[in-house]
Formats: C-alpha cells, structure tokens, sequence
C-alpha cells in the first residue's frame, strides 16, 4: 500500500511562549519541543515560525546601551540587525532542543533554522503609524528620555507602563522561501520566519535594505504557511480557545469558527487588536486560501489534542 500522505503543518510560537531571557528560553525550548515533536508522532510534517518581542527589545536595549558607553568605538545597531539576531539565538535553543527530543523518541529527522528575510512595502500605511510594542515596560521617565534622545515612538500599555512601538508592516514575500522549501521536501524541520522576519525592501538592482519594523509573526507564519503549500497552520498562544465575549459573565469559548462568522466578529470588535485579532485574522486568510485548508488556536500544551480534533478553536472556510 503507498504511505499515508503526511499532513504538513506551519506552527506559530508566541515570542512570550519561550521565555523572557536566556535560562527562561532554554527551558522554554525544551517544553515547546515536547510538544511540536507529539504532533510530528502524530504524522505531521512540521514548520516553525515564532515571535521575538520580548528577546529583540532586550538585544536592542543591550545594543544600545553599549553605544552609550563608548560612542566613538560603536554605533546604533539597526531594528533589522536586531530580528536577525534574535532569530539566530532563539533558533539555536529551539533546533537543540528538537533534535535532543527527537533523538530521544527515535525520530530520524533534520532540523535547521533558516535566517529569512521578508519583503515589505516601503508605502505600507504601517510606517506612518507605528503600534508593535517591543521590548520592555519602561517608566515615564525611561519613555520621555527615549522619545527625547532616540525620537522612538512610545505608548502608555493598558497601566502597566510605557512600551516603545514599531511598524508592522504587511509580509509581501519571503526572500528564502526556495530553501525552506527544499529543506521541508527533504524530511527537514525548518525553524524559519523568526521574530516575523527580517523586513526588508527591494532597492535598486538586487540590494535589499533592512526597514525599521518588526512584522507580526501570526501574519508571516501565514504567508509561510501558504508559500510551503501546508494543511493547516496552527497558531498556539495563551488560551485554549478564541472567546467572545472575553472576560465577561458570559463569556463563550468557540469550538469552530467558519471564515465568515470570524469576519463578523472581528467586525463587531470582539478581539483585541495586538492580540486576538491579529490570530484570528490570519487564520481567516490562510482558510480562505485554498479549498480544505484549516487553522487552529490553541495552548501549546493541547497541540496533539489539537491537531486531533479534541479542542481548540477551528477556523474553516
């Protein structure tokens, strides 16, 4: 009988979901990979794309406050620098801790983190309006020096305290996408799209120029999805299911959600924007984009009951 054709799957991390510094991000590492290699004894073919606010507002910060002590040695390290480092590092922990847990199930595969740069339009509406909050909560004072010495662009977060924001400009294509592919084809599970991407523009001739922006994970781990041809992409955040009515008396948690009932609520305000919504709209799109794809959200430790159909919130088109 021919083998079972495997389901092939692009996961979301959050970049909260694998710590806040280096010994948190180890045993984050560790704890992510349990749960991305169940899915893998469960037949998928596995892709990873995460997030990184936390670890590149702390390499910025690190980079910046180097410049400050000796200024005529170092200088002001771009946002772009800062994505691709923090890709490099988390992807160091993460392809570790899969191939440990991987050799420790007797699962004969690769592993490889991919540096991927993501093409974004220098006109996308996002780089006059800056709302991704990177890096860590700073006081009044902290945030005032900021805008006064660097121009950042800062915001009050819901009380608890001042963040600096970026742009976060829509994925238009992804530079390294032949060789995600072709790693993926040959039994690879490929970390790639770290921290959303490194955003980049097209200049003159072949140059690419890295732009000032973080891109949102959920949105590049969409465009990859599409682009590596997956069955379903599965987004895995704080909660086991997408409720609206978040937080109410009547709070009601969602089994499934088709793409156009998504829509309504999304319409009706029921997901936070720089959270939910950013998840749920992302699903819808990767739904919507080819006949008998799905998406998931759920907790990363309910991945394999996930994918399986026990729980989560699935979007359909």
């Amino acid at each position: 009988m021919p083998e079972k054709k495997k389901r092939r799957v692009v996961i979301a991390l959050g970049g909260n979901a694998l710590g806040k510094n280096l010994p948190e991000q180890m045993v984050a590492s560790h704890r992510t990979a349990k749960a991305i290699c169940d899915l893998i004894e469960e037949g998928c073919e596995v892709v990873i794309a995460h997030g990184n606010g936390p670890q590149v507002g702390m390499i910025q910060n690190a980079m910046n406050a180097l410049v400050r002590t000796d200024p005529e040695r170092y200088i002001t390290v771009p946002l772009s620098v800062c994505v691709a480092m923090s890709q490099g590092y988390i992807g160091y922990d993460l392809q570790n801790a899969m191939r440990e847990e991987m050799l420790d199930r007797g699962i004969d595969l690769g592993v490889a983190t991919v540096l991927t740069q993501i093409e974004v339009d220098p006109s996308d509406p996002a780089f006059q309006h800056p709302t991704k909050p990177i890096g860590p909560f700073l006081t009044k004072e902290e945030a005032d020096k900021l805008i006064r010495e660097r121009h950042y662009d800062i915001v009050e977060d819901s009380g608890r305290g001042y963040r600096r924001v970026v742009a976060s400009p829509a994925p238009r294509s992804i530079i390294e996408i032949g060789t995600i592919r072709s790693l993926v084809d040959t039994n690879h599970v490929v970390i790639a799209c770290g921290g959303g991407g490194i955003p980049v523009f097209q200049t003159e001739g072949h140059h690419l120029k890295g732009a000032a922006a973080v891109i949102d994970k959920d949105f590049a781990a969409e465009r990859l999805a599409e682009e590596v041809d997956a069955d379903t992409l599965i987004i895995l955040t704080a909660v086991e299911k997408v409720a609206v009515h978040f937080g109410k008396p009547d709070q009601k948690d969602l089994d499934r959600l088709t793409v156009e009932e998504a829509q309504r609520y999304c319409e009706e305000g029921e997901f936070a924007p720089g959270s939910m919504l950013p998840k749920v709209q992302a699903c819808m799109k990767f739904a919507a984009s080819k006949p008998g794809r799905t998406a998931l959200i759920t907790l990363l430790e309910k991945a394999r009951d996930g994918i399986s159909g026990k729980t989560g919130t699935r979007i359909t088109a």
